[in-house]
Protein backbone atom coordinates (compact mmCIF):
# COMPACT_ATOMS: atom_id res chain seq x y z
CA UNK A 1 0.00 0.00 0.00
CA UNK A 2 2.80 2.62 0.83
CA UNK A 3 4.44 1.58 -2.82
CA UNK A 4 1.44 2.47 -4.24
CA UNK A 5 0.87 5.60 -2.37
CA UNK A 6 4.37 6.70 -3.15
CA UNK A 7 3.80 5.69 -6.50
CA UNK A 8 0.57 8.07 -6.76
CA UNK A 9 2.14 11.09 -5.27
CA UNK A 10 5.36 10.68 -7.84
CA UNK A 11 2.44 10.90 -10.64
CA UNK A 12 0.48 13.94 -9.20
CA UNK A 13 3.64 15.99 -8.98
CA UNK A 14 5.02 15.11 -12.85
CA UNK A 15 1.40 15.49 -14.26
CA UNK A 16 0.85 18.81 -11.84
CA UNK A 17 4.70 19.77 -12.46
CA UNK A 18 5.53 19.38 -7.99
CA UNK A 19 5.10 21.83 -5.55
CA UNK A 20 7.00 24.44 -7.45
CA UNK A 21 4.50 24.97 -10.26
CA UNK A 22 1.85 25.45 -7.55
CA UNK A 23 3.95 28.09 -6.30
CA UNK A 24 4.15 30.17 -9.29
CA UNK A 25 0.39 30.32 -9.47
CA UNK A 26 -0.73 34.02 -8.82
CA UNK A 27 -2.52 34.17 -5.17
CA UNK A 28 -5.95 35.76 -6.18
CA UNK A 29 -7.58 36.96 -3.28
CA UNK A 30 -11.29 38.46 -2.71
CA UNK A 31 -12.24 41.68 -3.77
CA UNK A 32 -12.65 43.96 -0.41
CA UNK A 33 -16.64 45.29 -0.65
CA UNK A 34 -15.49 48.67 0.49
CA UNK A 35 -13.68 50.45 -2.52
CA UNK A 36 -10.56 52.44 -1.23
CA UNK A 37 -10.75 55.76 -2.45
CA UNK A 38 -7.65 58.44 -2.76
CA UNK A 39 -8.32 62.34 -2.56
CA UNK A 40 -6.78 63.81 -5.00
CA UNK A 41 -6.09 68.09 -6.30
CA UNK A 42 -8.22 66.44 -9.03
CA UNK A 43 -10.96 65.12 -7.43
CA UNK A 44 -11.94 61.48 -5.61
CA UNK A 45 -10.51 58.22 -7.26
CA UNK A 46 -11.90 54.77 -6.20
CA UNK A 47 -10.08 51.43 -6.36
CA UNK A 48 -11.30 47.55 -5.59
CA UNK A 49 -8.97 46.59 -3.84
CA UNK A 50 -7.80 42.86 -2.11
CA UNK A 51 -6.37 42.52 1.34
CA UNK A 52 -3.22 41.48 2.03
CA UNK A 53 -3.11 41.67 5.62
CA UNK A 54 -1.39 38.06 6.83
CA UNK A 55 2.38 37.40 6.74
CA UNK A 56 2.04 34.71 4.17
CA UNK A 57 -0.28 37.32 2.17
CA UNK A 58 2.09 39.87 2.12
CA UNK A 59 5.12 37.72 1.37
CA UNK A 60 3.15 36.87 -1.85
CA UNK A 61 1.66 39.59 -3.11
CA UNK A 62 0.97 40.10 -6.48
CA UNK A 63 3.62 37.97 -7.34
CA UNK A 64 3.18 36.20 -10.72
CA UNK A 65 0.36 38.31 -11.63
CA UNK A 66 0.68 39.37 -15.45
CA UNK A 67 -2.13 41.45 -15.45
CA UNK A 68 -4.95 43.45 -13.31
CA UNK A 69 -7.39 46.26 -14.01
CA UNK A 70 -6.78 50.14 -14.25
CA UNK A 71 -8.95 50.53 -10.74
CA UNK A 72 -7.60 47.69 -8.97
CA UNK A 73 -5.18 47.13 -6.54
CA UNK A 74 -4.00 44.97 -3.67
CA UNK A 75 -3.58 47.39 0.23
CA UNK A 76 -0.86 45.38 2.00
CA UNK A 77 -1.78 46.12 6.03
CA UNK A 78 0.34 46.18 8.61
CA UNK A 79 0.23 45.89 13.05
CA UNK A 80 2.12 48.76 12.88
CA UNK A 81 4.18 51.99 11.07
CA UNK A 82 7.90 52.11 9.51
CA UNK A 83 10.00 52.15 6.82
CA UNK A 84 9.25 48.98 4.89
CA UNK A 85 11.19 47.70 2.25
CA UNK A 86 9.42 45.64 -0.97
CA UNK A 87 11.35 43.35 -4.30
CA UNK A 88 9.43 42.68 -7.40
CA UNK A 89 11.39 39.59 -7.58
CA UNK A 90 8.71 37.41 -8.83
CA UNK A 91 6.70 40.14 -10.18
CA UNK A 92 6.66 40.36 -14.25
CA UNK A 93 4.02 43.70 -13.89
CA UNK A 94 5.16 47.41 -13.39
CA UNK A 95 3.79 48.61 -10.32
CA UNK A 96 3.20 51.54 -8.50
CA UNK A 97 3.99 51.22 -4.24
CA UNK A 98 2.25 53.93 -2.59
CA UNK A 99 3.65 53.95 1.09
CA UNK A 100 1.30 55.36 3.03
CA UNK A 101 1.12 56.23 6.84
CA UNK A 102 -0.92 55.52 9.78
CA UNK A 103 -2.85 58.53 9.23
CA UNK A 104 -3.74 57.67 5.48
CA UNK A 105 -1.39 59.77 3.92
CA UNK A 106 0.89 58.86 1.02
CA UNK A 107 4.35 59.42 2.12
CA UNK A 108 6.32 57.94 -1.08
CA UNK A 109 5.53 56.71 -4.45
CA UNK A 110 8.16 54.31 -5.83
CA UNK A 111 7.81 52.31 -9.08
CA UNK A 112 8.57 48.99 -9.05
CA UNK A 113 10.52 47.13 -12.05
CA UNK A 114 9.02 44.01 -13.26
CA UNK A 115 11.31 40.97 -12.06
CA UNK A 116 13.78 43.10 -9.85
CA UNK A 117 15.43 42.14 -7.03
CA UNK A 118 16.33 45.45 -6.03
CA UNK A 119 14.64 46.50 -2.84
CA UNK A 120 11.79 49.49 -2.69
CA UNK A 121 12.67 51.15 0.49
CA UNK A 122 11.73 54.88 0.49
CA UNK A 123 12.70 57.06 3.90
CA UNK A 124 9.11 56.87 4.78
CA UNK A 125 7.48 55.31 7.90
CA UNK A 126 4.31 53.35 6.68
CA UNK A 127 1.61 50.88 8.44
CA UNK A 128 0.44 50.34 4.48
CA UNK A 129 1.05 50.07 0.98
CA UNK A 130 -0.87 50.12 -1.72
CA UNK A 131 -0.28 48.79 -5.38
CA UNK A 132 -1.46 49.25 -8.49
CA UNK A 133 -0.60 49.55 -12.01
CA UNK A 134 2.53 51.33 -12.54
CA UNK A 135 1.13 54.94 -13.83
CA UNK A 136 -1.51 54.81 -12.24
CA UNK A 137 -0.72 56.99 -9.63
CA UNK A 138 0.28 59.52 -12.27
CA UNK A 139 -2.56 59.12 -14.59
CA UNK A 140 -5.13 59.39 -11.30
CA UNK A 141 -3.18 62.85 -10.14
CA UNK A 142 -1.98 60.80 -6.59
CA UNK A 143 0.59 62.59 -5.17
CA UNK A 144 2.74 62.60 -1.89
CA UNK A 145 0.39 63.97 0.70
CA UNK A 146 -2.69 63.43 -0.69
CA UNK A 147 -4.85 60.93 1.43
CA UNK A 148 -6.11 57.59 1.20
CA UNK A 149 -9.68 56.64 2.68
CA UNK A 150 -10.67 53.00 3.32
CA UNK A 151 -12.13 51.83 6.62
CA UNK A 152 -8.91 49.57 7.55
CA UNK A 153 -6.68 53.00 7.30
CA UNK A 154 -9.81 54.98 8.59
CA UNK A 155 -9.79 52.57 11.81
CA UNK A 156 -5.81 53.22 12.14
CA UNK A 157 -6.23 57.12 11.36
CA UNK A 158 -8.88 57.40 13.84
CA UNK A 159 -6.94 56.12 16.65
CA UNK A 160 -3.98 58.69 16.09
Amino acid sequence: MRHVISFLLSLAFMVGGGPMAWAQEPMLLPTHPEPLLAETAAGERSFTIEIADTAEKRARGLMFRRSMGDDHGMLFVFEESRNRSFWMKDTPMPLDLLFVGEDGSVRAIERGEPLSTDGIAPDARAQFVLELKAGTAQRTGIEVGDRLRHPLIDAVAQND
